[in-house]
């Protein structure tokens, strides 16, 4: 990717609220946030923080979804929440919800469309189009092509006039696929709850309360992965690794799964057949999720992705990192940017290792590496991963990072990039 072409938008120091919007000058805007569901998806913890960052610089967030979980802290966050159905793929019902945006555009004075997810952004381009209205995309990770039909599905989200991607990775991908110029795609990743996701604010009775429930001794290395219960995220890879580390003699660790399962596909039932005929049911633990993810962090030796697709940037790997605990990821699962690992950067430098995706032997040698380090090697790994989040991914960067974006939007026609 040549940088010199690349327009990019680098981090810099700012204030999460009105200090950045003094820092950015521009005009309150009323922006309308299409995304599918409020629930727990990238997509909507992507909106919920848009609206925060719009919010707290003085604009209107109106949030459009058909709702879920985090509703509440979207408003509490300064947005308006309107219930619409863009959660389906039906042409008729997108259809409808186009014509429904595009009445929210004219009679609330909408200055701005941002679309999160697919679905949502069918109808948010149709209502932008008849409008006039700038059209903005966010790209949380990267889709399946398996077909054509697919490929035109996907398609909509580099129809922006202004593309945004979480990382460079998915950048890259933009770009590779669908020939997406430069100067329309924009990286800004997301920002991670610093004061929150920090270890000196986690007491010793919160990790050994996480610890009891899921049945870890003192002793007891843990291997924590993150996510929802889908194919992608590569719990496969993960079973077959934690096998592999059974059969190397590997002792005393335990592999936690926290994350939900909708019940959408048969990927659960079909882990736990791979649990049972690899023999690996004593050292795997699964939790729906858990009221104190800090604590959990805190709790683990190590936190995994695994993912066989493009995920952009992870927050679990983030959140890991900022909670100074080592990390292991595919090359799919986290960029360069993201993890910084071996031999990208020397030893002294990392802060987790990196494998080639859907490879379970290379995840095992990487966690069997990173075990029999001393426990001092193994923090110092840690520090660095929380001193890199900090400085790269906090909320106060990734809000001017958006606002300057959005400066750009608001003084150009049609929001094309300069």
């Amino acid at each position: 990717m040549p940088s010199s072409t690349a327009r990019r938008i680098v981090p810099e120091a700012a204030s999460y609220s009105a200090a950045a919007a003094r820092a950015v000058q521009i005009d309150p805007l009323t922006v309308l946030i299409a995304v599918p569901t409020l629930d727990a998806g990238a997509a909507d913890a992507g909106a919920l923080e848009l609206v925060r960052i719009l919010a707290a610089a003085g604009h209107k967030p109106i949030v459009v979804s058909r709702g879920g979980r985090l509703v509440t802290e979207v408003t509490a966050a300064g947005g308006e929440f309107i219930a619409l159905n863009l959660d389906s793929n039906n042409p008729f019902i997108m259809l409808r919800s186009a014509f429904a945006l595009t009445r929210l555009v004219r009679t609330r004075g909408c200055n701005v469309l941002h679309a999160h997810g697919r679905a949502a952004a069918w109808s948010a381009y149709l209502a932008a189009r008849i409008t006039g209205v700038p059209f903005l995309t966010s790209w949380y990770k990267g889709f399946r092509e398996q077909n054509v039909f697919k490929r035109l599905y996907n398609s909509v989200m580099v129809r922006g006039d202004r593309v945004i991607a979480v990382s460079e990775q998915i950048a890259e991908l933009i770009n590779d696929r669908y020939h997406t110029p430069w100067e329309r795609i924009a990286v800004v990743p997301g920002s991670i709850d610093l004061e929150r996701f920090d270890p000196a604010a986690v007491s010793r009775e919160r990790i050994e309360a996480v610890r009891r429930s899921w049945g870890v001794k003192a002793d007891t290395k843990v291997i924590l992965v993150v996510g929802r219960m889908l194919r992608r995220k590569g719990h496969h890879v993960m079973i077959r690794a934690v096998h592999r580390l059974k059969e190397m003699g590997l002792k005393d660790f335990l592999c936690v799964f926290v994350g939900e399962d909708h019940g959408r596909t048969q990927y659960t039932g079909e882990l736990w057949d791979l649990v049972l005929s690899t023999n690996t049911v004593d050292v795997i633990r699964t939790s729906a999720g858990t009221g104190d993810m800090p604590a959990a962090y805190a709790a683990a030796t190590v936190a995994v992705s695994a993912a066989v697709q493009p995920e952009g940037m992870q927050r679990a790997i983030l959140e890991a990192q900022a909670m100074a605990r080592p990390v292991v990821a595919s090359d799919l699962g986290a960029g360069p940017e993201v993890v910084l690992a071996p031999p990208a950067v020397p030893d002294d430098r990392m802060t987790g290792l990196r494998f080639t995706a859907d490879d379970d032997a290379a995840l095992a040698a990487a966690l069997l590496r990173l075990f029999s380090m001393p426990e001092a090697t193994r923090r110092a790994i840690g520090l660095r991963g929380r001193d890199w989040v900090l400085g790269h991914f906090n909320a106060s960067a990734v809000a001017e990072q958006t606002l300057k974006l959005y400066a750009q939007v608001a003084n150009s026609p049609r929001g094309k990039a300069p």
